[in-house]
């Protein structure tokens, strides 16, 4: 029996080519998510289409296969969608204040659109314009900071290469600035026209939140730096609403009939959970930090939402009962 899903057999074969050390049977199956006789099938496949394939023998005997670079020449050539998904990528990290990823985006489109053919060429650039200008991604508008690039390209570097950096930094909320402050970075994180840096604080000895906005210099350090063990990024943002950092409250929002198929499309908090209850109303459930972060974000429901929020040693922190919010 043959196989002949024809964009699976397209894909494989752009794969072949796109990896240097080749892709085994065991390669095709993860990838695909199929049998091994049916792998074996859509090998002989591609093999058969395309003579020039190469075997290779690894380790054990385990045998790959792959395509000399440019053996597929045009056929490898990117679609609108993907195109276009490039220059959605490129215009969310502008939006959100990440120019470096932005530019970086926007020069790697350029180099690959310079691959196609002149005619090809005219007809991307229309179906392109046609196509983000439905998206609206590049022209939403909404306040974010303005970050120095330079920041970002310091900070990116060290988290690449786990190195200590030196900083004068200016906290937000007190305007304090804070000299030769010595940081282990983690990760960036953008959105919500806030941008921060998860860092490991040496003066504090504890991981801490700091204002990408706030970094008056930033300089590379030689020392090491690792991640504490068994760190999770998820996990801990997790804990906490966008990316402020506190004490978890356990937290219930209870969306009144007229908004609740709206909010029902909503992912809140990665680990929340909802209830909809007789009245049409639905109830989401979650534990996280970020009390004032919540308090913005509930504004736009305006009076569809009732909100609880509970200390974890099970005192209230608003003034709605537990029959309030749960309809009970």
């Amino acid at each position: 029996m043959r196989y002949a899903r024809q964009e699976d057999l397209q894909r494989l074969a752009l794969i072949m080519q796109g990896s240097a050390e080749g892709i085994s049977l065991s390669d095709i199956e993860r990838e695909f998510s199929v049998s091994r006789r049916t792998a074996e099938r859509m090998r002989d496949a591609v093999r058969n289409a395309y003579p020039q394939i190469e075997e290779i023998s690894g380790e054990s005997g385990r045998k790959y296969w792959r395509f000399p670079p440019g053996s597929l020449g045009r056929m490898a050539e990117p679609t609108l969608d993907e195109l276009t998904a490039g220059h959605r990528a490129a215009a969310i990290a502008r939006r959100e204040g990440d120019e470096l990823t932005a530019e970086t985006l926007e020069r790697l489109l350029v180099k690959v659109q310079a691959m196609f053919r002149e005619d090809r060429c005219r007809l991307i650039a229309a179906d392109l314009e046609a196509q983000l200008l439905a998206d609206g991604v590049a022209f939403r508008p909404g306040p974010r900071e303005k970050i120095s690039p330079e920041t970002l390209s310091t900070i990116r570097e060290a988290i690449l290469a786990g190195v200590m950096v030196s900083a004068d930094h200016r906290a937000r909320a007190s305007a304090k600035l804070s000299r030769n402050t010595r940081l282990g970075p983690i990760a960036m994180l953008f959105g919500q026209g806030r941008q921060y840096l998860l860092a490991w604080s040496e003066y504090q000895d504890d991981l801490r939140l700091f204002a990408l906005f706030g970094f008056e210099r930033v300089s590379l350090e030689p020392e090491v730096y690792e991640r504490p063990k068994g760190f999770d990024l998820q996990e801990w943002l997790s804990e906490s609403f966008g990316v402020w950092r506190e004490e978890p409250l356990d937290v219930v929002w209870r969306f009144l009939p007229d908004v609740a198929d709206e909010a029902a499309g909503y992912l809140f908090h990665p680990k929340q959970q909802t209830r909809r209850m007789e009245d049409g109303s639905l109830i989401v459930r979650f534990r996280a930090g970020g009390r004032q972060e919540m308090d913005w974000y509930l504004a736009r429901w305006g009076d569809q939402v009732e909100a609880q929020f509970l200390e974890i040693s099970g005192k209230s922190s608003s003034d709605t009962t537990e029959s309030d919010v749960c309809g009970q």
